[in-house]
């Protein structure tokens, strides 16, 4: 008998503790998932009950009359709508055309050679280090002197030369496509352009998807920037009009949590269809070096 065999641990043992790892595993996660949909569950118990019991004690998460009624005047009575055109208006633009921008410039840092490409990555990374609010008196100012407060420009035109942190992250993406591909498109005769439009990005769709997924939902809870340059009540995004809630309903937390929950519809559906591409691009980035 050899030593690997008398040390060795009978695959009956084995099976085992791969079992109970695995389900440790999954309690562990199911865990974690309740305890962070606990706030979801209770706002949506909240939205559909009637003003005097929410905070009854002990605290009942069924009501006993759902009140959908909440829902309807919300919709009817607020500038909830409006306020989601509004976002959409200036969200979709900054995504998509940040976006093409972004995975322009991370193809050219990680695939393209020129002169002191190190040098300007390094200093696109280090706008990174910058906190946002210690630009926001500068832009403000730069802003007003453009003629731009109380519009949407300061929300659409500055996000539409795209982030550092989207370039940094499709370059990581870029880098783990076989150069082979792009050596095999150069002796076809395509160029530098060609080859990012027809190979570059078709493979990377996962990546594209979820900075596609980061960039729509930084712009739809973007509460901090249209509070800053937006005045007219008409132009206002929805998570302005979610803010107005307070004051217009007299802190009725029905009303206020049947909002709540119709803003997050959206994104709730923007993950589920987007979810596989979202993970995939998440476990793929960053694979090499």
């Amino acid at each position: 008998m050899t030593v690997a065999k008398a040390f060795s641990m009978p695959s009956g043992r084995r099976e085992n503790i791969g079992f109970f790892k695995k389900t440790a595993a999954y309690v562990f996660l199911i865990s974690g998932s309740l305890v962070m949909a606990v706030p979801f569950l209770w706002m949506l118990s909240t939205s559909l009950k009637e003003p005097g019991v929410v905070f009854e004690v002990p605290p009942k998460w069924i009501p006993e009359t759902i009140i959908w009624d909440n829902y309807r005047l919300v919709l009817m009575e607020s500038n909830l709508l409006n306020g989601f055109l509004n976002t959409l208006a200036v969200t979709l633009p900054p995504t998509f055309v940040g976006l093409f921008a972004s995975a322009l410039a991370a193809y050219a840092f990680g695939r393209m050679q020129f002169p002191g490409k190190n040098v300007l990555f390094l200093a696109l990374l280090a706008t990174m280090m910058i906190p946002g609010v210690v630009l926001m008196v500068p832009s403000f100012i730069i802003y007003k002197y453009l003629g731009w407060i109380d519009s949407w420009k300061p929300l659409i035109i500055p996000g539409m030369f795209g982030a550092a942190g989207t370039v940094f992250f499709l370059r990581q993406f870029f880098k783990t496509i076989p150069s082979e591909l792009e050596d095999a498109a150069k002796i076809d005769g395509l160029t530098p352009l060609g080859i990012f439009l027809r190979i570059m990005v078709p493979l990377s769709k996962p990546a594209l998807a979820t900075q596609a997924i980061f960039g729509f939902l930084g712009g739809y809870n973007d509460y901090m920037g249209p509070l800053i340059y937006l005045n007219s009540p008409e132009k206002y995004t929805l998570q302005l009009v979610l803010a107005t809630f307070q004051d217009n309903y007299n802190a009725e937390w029905t009303l206020i949590m049947a909002g709540s929950v119709i803003a997050l519809i959206p994104t709730i559906i923007l993950f589920f269809f987007a979810q596989k591409y979202f993970i995939e691009g998440i476990a793929m980035t960053g694979m090499k070096g």
